[in-house]
């Protein structure tokens, strides 16, 4: 590193992307700096304590099966408190359960008696996934086209799939209208099949800090409260120059971008990603509406709640002694501005038919409008984007690669080795 520089690398952002990026770094032996806005690392996956409550920035799950998390994140450490595998299903008349068959073989009668899972359902579901769990890189480099078309090619347009799959990967994926990519949802739901997601037991929080103490381990200088207003090619034409808030401008021989989708087009000349909006709702109960861990959909589709569970049915650290934590997702349409955004009473109506209990008396904790809850993933699927968006400039994030946890930590390792590679071929 030339004396007259602050660091090898500047990354910007101390999200999943930018740690994972600045602890790759890091382990090879370049001075890294990483800059974050915020007095908290995490970007997107942040926890706050209210009145004895861990309510996370929306409803966010971590899937262990992701081979990222796998290899990166030491998930014992977590000690990930795992959601059953399956959903329960408020319909016109009472609630149909369907759970894992492979955990559950006894309940198979019943999720067949249901009326929900019709054998020739059940067929075009398997025709939908047994590819992606068989050859998942054939799917990924194959055709691909909107989820609600993937459904209708194999045939799936029964009960399952309106009172379902709709509704549940309304949630996961912030789509109501099946626009996202077949083979996004497809590899999604692999991991679902694969892994048993949970969260960590002190909030999704944990996740982020284990990855900046390994980079600060490896390394790594993590500044917190220090937001980037721009960044420029030094005067000598030798590396970028990152203008720092109240501060004087640092200095290094590459920069990594590694902010949120609506804030990369601030510091770097390529378009804003398009994002997804997702609302979540945290109430406070002194008795749970039910004994179930499940989550739960709405089959009949009567109101803007996606999915809803008792937080603390599965996780008892996310609620206050004595009380329980119940979460409810919306899909947030409208963009940043909000604009048709259910309303608190739309929510508690329809919470209290799909729990069969009085949610108009539950306590408001917190409301979290997310309007970039999630990069857009639309069709064709696309895993990854060029790391060098320009001389000494790169970009890091799961909207250049998929819009997951996973793809957040595979960019962020990308793109370390990309800054690598062309540093060592300066020298």
């Amino acid at each position: 590193m030339p004396r007259d520089l602050d660091a090898d690398v500047i990354v910007v952002g101390a999200g999943l992307a930018g740690l994972r990026c600045a602890t790759r770094l890091a382990q090879a032996g370049r001075h890294v700096v990483v800059l974050e806005a915020a007095e908290v690392v995490g970007g997107r996956q942040r926890t706050d304590e209210v009145d004895g409550f861990l309510l996370d920035r929306g409803f966010q799950v971590l899937n262990p099966a992701y081979p990222a998390v796998q290899r990166w994140v030491d998930v014992a450490a977590l000690h990930l408190r795992s959601f059953p595998v399956g959903v329960r299903v408020r319909r016109d008349d009472g609630l149909a359960e369907l759970v894992d068959p492979r955990r559950h073989p006894e309940r198979i009668p019943a999720m067949l008696g249901s009326g929900l899972a019709r054998p020739r359902d059940l067929v075009a579901l398997a025709r939908w996934v047994l590819p992606v769990l068989a050859r998942p890189r054939r799917v990924i480099a194959g055709p691909d086209r909107p989820l609600r078309e993937g459904w209708d090619r194999v045939g799936l347009r029964g009960p399952l799939r309106s009172e379902v799959l709709e509704p549940f990967l309304a949630g996961v994926l912030a789509d109501g209208d099946g626009s996202t990519s077949d083979s996004f949802a497809r590899l999604l739901v692999r991991m679902f099949v694969l892994g048993s997601p949970g969260v960590p037991e002190r909030g999704i929080a944990a996740l982020p800090a284990q990855l900046a103490a390994g980079a600060r381990a490896a390394g790594a200088d993590i500044r917190l409260g220090v937001p980037v207003r721009g960044l420029r090619t030094r005067t000598d034409g030798i590396g970028i120059e990152a203008d720092v808030a109240g501060g004087d401008p640092l200095t290094a021989r590459a920069v990594v971008v590694a902010v949120g989708p609506e804030a990369v087009a601030e510091l770097l000349e390529i378009p804003a990603p398009t994002t997804k909006g997702l609302q979540t709702w945290w109430f406070a109960a002194d008795a749970a509406p039910a004994t179930s861990a499940l989550l739960r959909v709405d089959g009949r589709r009567r109101g803007p709640v996606v999915n809803t569970v008792v937080m603390s049915h599965t996780a008892r650290a996310y609620a206050a002694a004595g009380r329980h934590l119940i979460e409810a997702t919306c899909v947030l349409p409208g963009g940043a501005d909000g604009a048709g955004a259910p309303s608190e009473r739309e929510v508690r109506r329809q919470l209290t038919e799909i729990w069969g209990a009085d949610a108009t008396a539950w306590e408001l904790l917190r409301r979290d409008d997310l309007p970039h809850a999630l990069p857009a993933q639309p069709p064709p699927l696309r895993t990854t984007s060029p790391a060098r968006v320009g001389e000494a400039r790169y970009v890091a994030g799961d909207h250049r690669d998929t819009a997951s946890i996973q793809g957040a930590l595979v960019s962020g390792d990308r793109v370390a080795r990309a800054v690598l590679r062309d540093l060592d071929a300066r020298r």
